[in-house]
């Protein structure tokens, strides 16, 4: 763990002279962060922002000075004013921003020895001996070469006289550590890049938009979003949109698709549909390597089917706009472990890349994510589809399965079993409910199996609000909010005997319950890390970024924002995060009025700065008498003369909203996985005619723990949940309160924070199935 000093705000707007590491390591160097261009691009991808301010706010804990390369590799190269001292101000309200503030750029000069010996005569004058680089693989790439040629280097710069033995001896190792920013989601070893999920809001904004003047005229859209060499955009875009047909580079499509593809689109008019979608990533290829290009499938379905059809480039609107929640919190969440791993790292530390996996970060060597990841191309140039398609990683290979939910899929004939299933919804309205609802009809029905939707949860269960439902009664589910079954708290107990014989009456064998806590599917579930409801963390994000907006024009102005989620901090832990609030009362982590007095105190002392604003969060019962009226009067009398307050209560606004693209995939996936375990169970538990459900996994709930997707028993999670606050007894993002605290310039212990652990990426690790 850090060995820390003192330190204060002054110190950290004036920089720190006294550098101290990890105990028994010595003096740790001054660090530079370097945004960075992906390979081939000059535009820089979204929600670096977050990593930049979580890097360099993580610093001042450590006593290390940091220093901004503005333009990337090019800044390195040309020094003088491109490299130049960060302070606290720097990246003060940065984290909502798009891009990057320090900028980036691609630079042929660095990818020759003559421009890195500039880079490393630069870094010594200024005395760096940490490099953070975010960038695509390219630019990771580079940074490994110019790390193993250091040494080589430095003797150089000795050989020509521009530096000292005793400085060539002095900086003689450099440490870095990446951060992988590509809205491609392009890199092998993590689950997501930074830029990826904003890039996916983009994309379904224009989707969702599109789709309704599409219905209107009937017409057909092909939509072409990036992607040159990963599919991953529009694989996800077109589940998350319910898309008619896909390409992408990794999986060509069969010879001979064009007539599979008009056969299909011409079926699926005449069996009522208004519109067609057609998403192609702008490397989609057919199996012998030539292009499929937007206006070869528009001209394609114009003159064999006669459709009024349009083409929508995306284009570089994918990169712009504001960051969403998800990658606010990823990208702060990489900075800070990027800063542990360089004042972790020794002389034999291999140069490392901060990855996610599940909600974890963890630490990959960083050539060994390169060099699968080049393999991935090296598959696909040489035409070994299939082994690109698990190279991507099992998360890829899921989702391209989940598929079987597209609107053509029915036109084929389905065996049909003797089982009938009922899927209802239970507790309050949470966005992915539907899609959630919508795969696990789909997948039934492909399943051979009756399907029963029941509305109003358990109360329309016992009333026989229950109806047969079809593959199209779900078509257009994946972009509504809230719960178009409706939903319920209602409790099975207060009416089980009507229940019991409306499921004789229905002959059910199986119940698919997708709720909260009362149908033990929520964030409080003990089960799940991550819950489908995005949307609530994403408008409050939202909500919160105007209310800074407005404290900003205002100064010296402090809002008390309240959240919901009854007993669980979850929502506004992480939104204080993704906002930069400088605190956030949660029922999870205990406060006193000692702990509200130090919090006044704080922000009094930051009124007195150039920031003058102030956020603080507080979610509906985290404690039973410093209520959000109690918490504007103290601030506002002990503020007074200094800052004013304000309340907002954010209410319902927090559970409406379309779903996003993180919800939709995710609920459709859950619902793929919990249908088909359902099917196998029923198989195995039937005999005689009859279902046994007598085993313990007979009622389990799935959910993401950690790194996968994983199916538990109701009777084991009953030990380890509180039902008196409906919450599991262990919250894994607890751990994130360190980081929060951090950001907000609060005096804290690193030695409480756990580092990731340095894992290697194999084959094997990445046939694991992850969430995302």
């Amino acid at each position: 763990a850090p060995v820390l000093r003192p330190h204060s705000l002054e110190g950290a707007l004036g920089g720190f002279t006294e550098r101290v590491g990890p105990a028994g390591m010595g003096p740790i160097g001054p660090v530079a962060s370097v945004p960075l261009g992906m390979e081939g691009f000059l535009t820089v991808p979204l929600q670096m922002e977050g990593a930049v301010l979580a890097h360099f706010r993580g610093n001042p804990f450590t006593s290390a000075p940091l220093l901004f390369c503005l333009q990337g590799y090019e800044g390195l190269v040309e020094g003088g004013e491109n490299i130049k001292q960060a302070n606290w101000l720097s990246v003060s309200n940065i984290i909502q921003l798009g891009g990057t503030i320090i900028g980036s750029a691609r630079c042929k000069a660095f990818t020759t020895r003559e421009g890195r010996l500039l880079a490393a005569y630069n870094l010594v004058q200024h005395g760096i001996t940490n490099l953070c680089v975010i960038g695509g693989d390219g630019s990771l790439t580079g940074a490994n070469i110019f790390r193993t040629e250091w040494g080589g280097l430095l003797e150089q710069l000795v050989k020509d006289g521009k530096i000292t033995k005793e400085v060539a001896k002095k900086y003689c190792h450099l440490n870095i550590v990446g951060l992988v920013g590509s809205i491609d989601n392009d890199f092998c070893g993590t689950d997501m890049t930074i830029g990826t999920d904003s890039a996916l809001h983009r994309i379904m904004e224009v989707i969702d938009a599109i789709t309704t003047t599409a219905q209107s005229h009937q017409r057909t859209f092909v939509l072409e979003v990036m992607g040159r060499h990963c599919g991953y955009l529009a694989l996800v875009s077109a589940l998350a949109s319910g898309a008619d047909w896909l390409f992408i580079p990794e999986a060509p499509p069969e010879d001979g698709w064009e007539d599979f593809m008009c056969a299909r689109l011409g079926e699926t008019r005449s069996r009522g549909s208004r519109l067609n979608i057609i998403i192609i990533a702008e490397g989609a290829i057919d199996r012998n390597g030539k292009p499929i290009s937007s206006s070869y499938v528009k001209d394609l379905v114009v003159q064999r089917l006669g459709f009024d059809t349009r083409v929508t480039v995306l284009g570089h609107v994918q990169r712009g706009g504001t960051p969403s929640a998800f990658d606010r919190v990823l990208s702060s969440k990489m900075g800070m472990e990027a800063v542990m791993a360089l004042l972790e790292a020794t002389p034999d530390t291999p140069a490392c890349v901060v990855s996610l996996s599940g909600n974890q970060s963890v630490r990959l060597p960083l050539m060994e994510c390169v060099q699968v990841t080049k393999e991935v191309q090296k598959a696909m140039d040489e035409k070994r589809f299939e082994e690109a398609i698990q190279l991507r990683g099992r998360h890829t290979c899921a989702l391209t399965a989940a598929a079987v939910c597209a609107d053509w899929c029915c036109l084929s004939p389905f065996r049909q079993t003797h089982f009938s299933l009922a899927i209802l919804n239970v507790g309050a309205p949470a966005a992915g409910m539907n899609a959630a609802v919508r795969s696990a009809v789909r997948i039934g029905i492909s399943q051979g199996h009756t399907v029963y939707v029941v509305n109003d949860g358990f109360e329309g269960l016992s009333k026989g609000q229950i109806r047969k439902v079809g593959w199209h009664d779900v078509a257009g589910w994946l972009g509504r909010g809230g719960s178009m079954l409706g939903t319920k708290r209602t409790l099975p107990k207060t009416s089980m005997e009507k229940i019991v014989e409306n499921v004789r009456k229905f002959n059910i064998h199986s119940l698919l319950v997708v709720g909260g806590f009362e149908g033990w599917g929520s964030h409080t579930c003990s089960n799940s890390d991550i819950c489908a409801n995005e949307p609530s963390l994403l408008s409050s994000a939202q909500s919160c970024d105007r209310i800074k907006q407005s404290a900003s024009g205002t100064k010296r102005r402090v809002f008390i924002v309240e959240t919901m989620g009854g007993y669980c901090g979850y929502l506004s832990t992480v939104t204080g995060i993704a906002v930069g609030a400088d605190a956030a009362y949660v029922y999870e982590d205990p406060f006193t009025i000692h702990d509200l007095k130090v919090n006044v105190e704080h922000l009094t002392e930051k009124m007195k700065t150039d920031i003058q604003r102030g956020l603080v969060l507080r979610n509906e019962k985290c404690h039973e008498h410093y209520t959000t009226e109690f918490l504007y009067n103290l601030y506002s009398s002990e503020g007074r003369g200094i800052f004013d307050c304000r309340i907002n209560v954010l209410g319902h606004l927090q559970q409406g909203g379309a779903p996003t693209p993180f919800d939709r995939n995710y609920g459709t996936k859950l619902g793929v996985k919990a249908m088909l375990w359902m099917s196998e169970k029923l198989q195995e538990a039937y005999r005689k005619g009859r279902v046994f459900a007598n085993s313990a996994d007979s009622a389990c709930v799935i959910g993401l723990r950690k790194k996968m997707v994983a199916f538990s028993p109701v009777t084991e999670l009953k030990k380890v949940t509180d039902f008196e606050h409906r919450l599991p007894q262990e919250q894994w993002w607890l751990n994130l309160r360190l980081m929060l605290k951090m950001l907000a310039n609060y005096q804290i212990s690193l030695t409480e924070y756990i580092s990731g652990k340095m894992e290697h990426v194999t084959r094997r690790t990445l046939s694991i199935e992850k969430g995302f």
